[in-house]
């Protein structure tokens, strides 16, 4: 399951990058609109987003893929 990752660019704007990447796929001058980019293809792939803060921490996550650990019905 691939992954995407929103990082901030220390020169400004945002990158996207693949788990596991040294290079972005892509830059954006807005983090929405690098965000966007990322969760399309993470749905095209059926893995995960994860949106990191300007200091580097991790403050969104989802997932697009088959989830091994599924919610459970409150009943």
């Amino acid at each position: 399951m691939k992954s995407q990752h929103v990082v901030h660019n220390p020169d400004g704007g945002w990158k996207v990058k693949a788990g596991g990447a040294t290079r972005a796929s892509k830059e954006f001058e807005k983090q929405s609109d690098a965000i966007e980019h990322a969760r399309t293809i993470a749905r095209n792939s059926r893995g995960e987003l994860f949106v990191h803060g300007r200091d580097g921490t991790i403050r969104e996550r989802n997932s697009y893929g088959k989830d091994p650990c599924p919610p459970r019905d409150k009943r």
